[in-house]
């Protein structure tokens, strides 16, 4: 049995104000290639198809062609699961006639879970949900976290397995111990959304989304594939890939990570100004960091023109041989200092005298009290 491990396509999310559904386009046809060599027997989704619960329309095209493409064109069975950030009940739409042509969707958690069965393994979908629905829907007030909820699934589960059949799990959870990412939206706060990894230990291969690195865990049978693209800077030294599941008839695992090669990058860029600009031009997401303590005359616009795709730019070193954080600098300039740089990096224009004169004079009316034209 080969199947392909995937997660966290997030189709419609937008980066620093830039789509990323172009770049969602081009990697998608990458997966499909794959698919079309490794000629695997299904394909797993586990969680966030979409980065919304209403997702744009360019999103649902996209994704209604990809799987078109895979699961009616190329015939290949589909277990697909809802993440934290997909509505439920939206995505179970159609789920029940989806069945007939193997597309296995569980958008909603429901109290007996649909079971797909292909070529011999079992696979149990954990689609994304809150302890306080777990607690109503098996009617159990012990609930109170995601542990206690996914204990309580898994515990399940085990009771009806054949102990004789192979069985993966399809969930999308926050393990313990997991390596995070800024992309990510926290599941809750205090250590309430974590599970243990021992939670997993009935399945043959635990197939996880929502980190998006995809080594964020290390363990042999509880794995994630992570996102497809690098949706955050803070994800700039990911090598994102989807992975290649194969279990043999004795249940022994082979995992294979298969690199996934962006139409645009994502790269961190720190140094001086003047030494930047003497740098190639790139047509990558780039995030630019300057070390330069003096004033520079409209610096967004001037990178904007070696690097186009520049998303976002702030200033590091103020003092000789110290370098302050983002946060601290903010919290060192006045609201007016704010607005340029919220106008400059949002326009690229430069935040003339003129300007400033404007929105200093709108400042104070407001702070009066007095209306303004």
């Amino acid at each position: 049995m080969k199947f392909i491990h995937t997660a966290d396509w997030h189709l419609g999310k937008i980066v620093h104000g830039v789509s990323m559904i172009e770049d969602q386009r081009f990697v998608l046809k990458k997966l499909i290639k794959i698919i079309e060599i490794e000629k695997p027997d299904a394909l797993v989704i586990a969680g966030d198809l979409y980065d919304r619960s209403v997702p744009p329309a360019s999103a649902i095209n996209l994704l209604n062609q990809v799987l078109f493409t895979i699961n009616v064109e190329m015939n290949v069975p589909v277990i697909a699961i809802s993440g934290n950030h997909d509505s439920a009940d939206r995505l179970a739409f159609g789920s029940t006639w989806f069945r007939q042509s193997h597309f296995y969707l569980a958008g909603k958690l429901e109290k007996e879970m649909y079971c797909p069965v292909i070529n011999g393994v079992h696979f149990h979908c954990l689609p994304y949900a809150e302890p306080g629905v777990v607690r109503h829907l098996y009617e159990d007030e012990s609930i109170q976290s995601h542990h206690d909820a996914m204990k309580v699934l898994t515990g399940r589960l085990s009771e009806q397995m054949d102990p004789n059949a192979f069985h993966v799990a399809v969930g999308h959870s926050f393990v313990t111990g997991g390596e995070t990412s800024d992309s990510e939206r926290i599941l809750s706060v205090g250590g309430t959304g974590n599970v243990g990894a021992e939670l997993f230990s009935p399945f043959h291969y635990t197939a996880l989304g929502h980190l998006h690195n995809p080594n964020a865990i290390r363990h042999e049978k509880v794995q994630y594939s992570g996102s497809l693209l690098k949706y955050s800077f803070s994800e700039a030294s990911h090598t994102k890939s989807i992975s290649i599941i194969e279990l043999d008839e004795k249940g022994q695992l082979s995992v294979t990570q298969e690199p996934l090669t962006p139409l645009r990058d994502m790269k961190e860029i720190k140094g001086f100004f003047d030494e930047i600009m003497e740098m190639d031009e790139v047509d990558d997401y780039i995030k630019v960091t300057l070390k330069d303590e003096g004033a520079i005359l409209d610096p967004m616009a001037k990178l904007k023109m070696k690097f186009p795709n520049i998303l976002h730019l702030e200033r590091a070193a103020l003092k000789a041989g110290s370098t302050i954080s983002a946060a601290e600098l903010k919290k060192q300039k006045n609201e007016l200092e704010l607005f340029g740089e919220f106008y400059e990096v949002m326009t690229g224009l430069s935040f003339s005298a003129e300007k400033e004169a404007y929105i200093a004079s709108v400042m104070d009316d407001v702070k009066k009290g007095r209306e303004y034209a």
